[in-house]
Formats: C-alpha cells, structure tokens, sequence
C-alpha cells in the first residue's frame, strides 16, 4: 500500500483511549496518562522509539474536531509543517485554523485530501471519531494500538458508536516495549474477508 490511512492510539486493555471527565485543563482524563508513559522511551533505539518516528515519518494529519480542540490546535503545526485536515461536521463562519491545518466536513474528501497531500509518505490519524468516520467509510487502512497494560475501567472508549458492521483486522506486527505492546492491524476490506 503506497500510503495508508493509519490510525496511531494509545488503549488501555479495557478499550479506553482517555479516563474519564476528559476536557480542557484535563485533556486526556483522569489516570489517562497513563496510557502514554511509553513516550518516556520515544528517543530510545527500542520498539517504542522505532514506532515514535515512523509517526512522525507521516505526510499528513487527519484529526477529529474534538482532539484539534484539546490539543489546543496544535498551534497549527503537529509535526514538521505537515497539513492536518480537521474532519468535523461544521465549520463556524470566521473560524480559521491556524498554521498547517484546515477543516474538511467531508469524509471522502478528507481522505482524498489527505492521500494526496501526504506524497508517497503515510497519514496518520488522531482521534476516535475521525477513526470511527475513516473506518465506517472504508478509508481506514491500518490501525497501530499502543496498547497499555492497565484497566481504566471508564472514560472514552475507542470503538463506541462504530455501527453493527463486521470488521476483520489482520495482525501485521507486534512489538513489545517497557509497559507498552504495540500492534500494527491492517484493516481487511470486505472482498478481502470473503
């Protein structure tokens, strides 16, 4: 595959992405940072800092509405200037993103943008919704889950409200690091699965 849409999400065993009461001044939840201490090893020669830098190898950026907001934008630049096409069902009038990031309210569109934009190089996806949109529409192509050996019991899940469709995923890689266990699935397509 040239450039996959590839999703990158941290996941604690239970499912959840962030603990609960996730806002601003508490973006990830509580307890949910922990589901990101496996960054402390991101400049290692190790599993996670191989996975570290095959993210920010991306070409491009799509990230759901909710994520661009807590991540305050991300001033307009998630790594090296690449564009970040917001996906969000509506744009405000006089609401401009700043920097490299521009909002698309259109899932085909987004992942046309984002394809094109990218190069040769792949594109990586932040956000449930902006998942949950890219794989309901069939333009999700691989998923790494940083998966967490931790039970949070309850805050935002990263499948809810997906729909009743059968999904089959194709394990493509594993790699184990200190506290983290990283899984790489190709998302298989419905011919694929028959």
């Amino acid at each position: 595959m040239r450039n996959p849409i590839r999703l990158y999400m941290s996941m604690s065993l239970d499912g959840y992405i962030a603990g609960p009461d996730d806002r601003p001044g508490q973006e990830l939840g509580r307890n949910g940072g922990r589901l990101f201490n496996w960054l402390d090893d991101r400049e290692s020669d190790g599993p996670s800092g191989q996975v570290y830098r095959e993210a920010l190898a991306t070409g491009a950026l799509i990230s759901g509405r909710r994520t661009f907001e807590l991540a305050q934008r991300w001033q307009g630049d998630h790594h090296d200037g690449v564009p970040i096409l917001v996906l969000t069902h509506r744009v405000a009038d006089g609401d401009v993103p700043p920097g490299h990031a521009r909002f698309v309210t259109d899932v085909d569109d987004c992942a046309r943008q984002a394809r094109e934009t990218a190069g040769d190089r792949p594109v990586m996806v932040h956000g449930a919704s902006a998942a949950r949109a890219l794989l309901r529409a069939g333009h999700l192509d691989e998923m790494e889950i940083h998966l967490i050996p931790v039970l949070l019991g309850e805050g935002r899940r990263l499948f809810d409200h997906l729909g009743t469709g059968h999904i089959e995923l194709h394990l493509v890689r594993r790699l184990d690091d200190r506290d983290v266990m990283h899984l790489r699935y190709r998302v298989r397509r419905s011919e694929e699965a028959a």
